[in-house]
């Protein structure tokens, strides 16, 4: 079946000639005045030009994608990063006005009302709001932007701590988070601490850089501030800003108790009379930590190989990835910290990134990105790539669903009984954790933007004040405070991906709903989830979840109950 899911996803190109690169603006403009020029006579003319302008998009996304992937690879190398700087100093900025054009030729064609309203109304929707929001004075501005923010990666690729006598990345180091000698912890947290203190300044300068940037644009625009902006620009047409705050408080009010009980279960399971931060990612029992295999290539087989036993579907989109080469998996020094599944939008099969160093997480972030490949290879026979771009509600719930559909056959990583139960149990506890957190950087974010004209130390109080409506407070920070105060610059979504966060919650908890349905009709739950997935964002999100037989929902009454779903499913473990 491989090779014919392989085969179903070579296209011919239509419109631009096979061999077509991106060398130059000047290769690429003529295509763009055709686009933008071209008589449409009938309503299967319109229909042409949606499916040639979406091939242009689509060459002009995957070849910009594949620039910022090596890049992140080796920040290290110039050229690379001049070659992702060409598609944002050079292609982007003269493709904005062409765009903006093109989507005002969509709109006012007199056949647009003939075209199937079902199969476009997404699309025509999210045209309609780009065109609201675009102002040609914001071209240049969002190209600083996108410069800009690609200086968080460099940063951070840059920062590496000295223990033993080795050399290591943040991540590998932190690995040492897990030992159970107390006194190794502590040590390698306060190497780590310092690292990030010492680009508390810079990171700080460009933060405020980029939200001067982001304010202006928003200005420009005609909006209040930048959030108001982005939640334009993220087509959220599904719940708004008043959503996100009652979110906020069901979170501090049903899951941060949760919480609490865990921290103090955990202060007491070790014994200790306070708990630090670098108590946090040791095992509770006192136990070594749980760990895979640090090599790529076993990673990324013995994924498959659950894959498999889920849905054999599922593994053969790995396969297909693993012989393209499209998987970058272990840390090394240079490399950009993170994880991702970068969909390439002309080939369809997408590439994984991370930052793999043997740890418990590292197999959670390869599930996760496989299923975000997964729901990439789902959606690649969509007819127009706008519908293949889609919203991170709908592209968590693919990777987080992955996480909780794929724990049953955990065994193939976890042979030991006791180890597969740890690694469970670790993992639910995560999947609550994660709500305080996100609510607490998108709270912060809605602060930042709502305060555009903030100072370096008014924003330091207010991430202070959002910390703590989230905060258990069981952690003892006495000694750490200027730790806790920064916290939030280790966020690469503040700097690169803003707002982009709450989704994560909200895709929780579909995930979980997904799971409560998957330990009553495995099969059904499946064909639902790949059906859900198939429709990439041809539909508008609530029936997006409807498809997969889930409520998109984030009322404080869902939020309680799918948490006490979770802390029964622990109990029991």
């Amino acid at each position: 079946m491989q090779a014919t899911l392989e085969t179903s996803l070579k296209k011919k190109r239509r419109f631009l000639p096979e061999d077509f690169k991106i060398i130059s603006w000047e290769v690429l403009e003529p295509y763009f005045l055709n686009l933008r020029d071209r008589q449409i006579g009938s309503v299967q003319d319109l229909e042409n030009w949606i499916l040639d302008r979406s091939e242009v998009e689509a060459v002009a996304e995957e070849e910009t994608g594949w620039a910022y992937i090596r890049m992140n690879i080796d920040t290290t190398d110039q050229k690379l990063a001049e070659k992702f700087l060409f598609y944002i100093n050079e292609i982007q900025p003269k493709v904005a006005p062409f765009e903006n054009d093109m989507n005002k030729k969509l709109v006012n064609s007199p056949f647009a009302a003939d075209l199937d309203s079902k199969k476009y109304f997404v699309y025509l929707r999210g045209i309609k709001k780009q065109l609201e929001i675009f102002r040609d004075e914001n071209i240049s501005l969002e190209r600083e932007v996108n410069e800009e923010q690609q200086k968080f990666g460099s940063i951070s690729a840059m920062q590496t701590v000295t223990y033993n006598g080795e050399e290591m990345t943040m991540q590998k180091a932190s690995n040492f988070l897990k030992q159970t000698e107390r006194s190794v912890r502590e040590s390698v947290y306060g190497l780590l601490k310092a690292r990030r203190l010492a680009d508390v300044e810079k990171l700080n300068e460009l933060y405020s850089l980029l939200i001067n940037l982001r304010n202006q644009i928003a200005v420009n625009a005609g909006f209040k501030n930048y959030r108001d902006y982005k939640f334009a620009d993220l087509g959220r047409f599904d719940y708004t800003v008043q959503d996100c705050f009652d979110f906020h408080d069901a979170i501090a009010q049903e899951i941060v108790p949760i919480m609490r009980e865990f921290d103090l279960e955990r202060k007491q399971l070790l014994k200790l009379d306070s708990l630090h931060p670098w108590d946090m990612e040791v095992d509770k029992s006192g136990k070594n930590a749980l760990t895979v295999t640090p090599d790529g290539n076993e990673l990324t087989d013995k994924t498959i190989a659950l894959f498999y036993r889920v849905r054999p579907y599922f593994a053969e989109c790995l396969e297909i990835m693993k012989a393209k080469g499209n998987l970058d998996l272990e840390s090394k020094k240079g490399k950009a910290p993170g994880g991702f599944n970068y969909p390439l939008y002309e080939t369809s099969a997408p590439f994984i990134y991370m930052n793999s160093v043997g740890s418990f997480r590292d197999m959670i972030t390869m599930i996760h990105e496989g299923g975000h490949a997964v729901h990439s290879f789902l959606s690649a026979n969509l007819p127009v790539t706008q519908m293949k771009s889609l919203p991170s509600e709908v592209a968590e719930l693919a990777s987080m669903g992955m996480e909780l559909l794929t724990m049953d056959n955990w065994d193939i990583f976890f042979e030991n009984e006791d180890d597969l139960r740890r690694a469970k149990k670790e993992h639910l506890e995560k999947v609550l954790h994660i709500f305080p957190w996100v609510g607490t950087i998108d709270k912060f974010q809605h602060w930042v933007y709502e305060n555009p004209n903030h100072t370096i130390e008014e924003r330091a109080t207010a991430w202070q004040n959002v910390l703590d409506k989230f905060d258990t407070k069981v952690v003892d920070w006495n000694g750490n405070e200027d730790a806790r105060a920064t916290m939030w610059q280790k966020q690469l979504h503040l700097f690169e991906v803003p707002f982009y966060y709450v989704e994560y919650a909200i895709a929780q908890l579909g995930a979980i709903a997904l799971w409560k349905n998957y330990k009553q009709n495995p099969t059904q739950t499946i064909d639902n989830y790949m059906a859900a997935l198939s429709l990439g964002y041809s539909r508008p999100i609530r029936e997006i979840y409807e498809t997969a037989d889930i409520s998109f929902n984030f009322s404080k009454e869902y939020v309680h109950e799918l948490a006490a779903f979770v802390k029964a499913e622990l109990a029991a473990l």
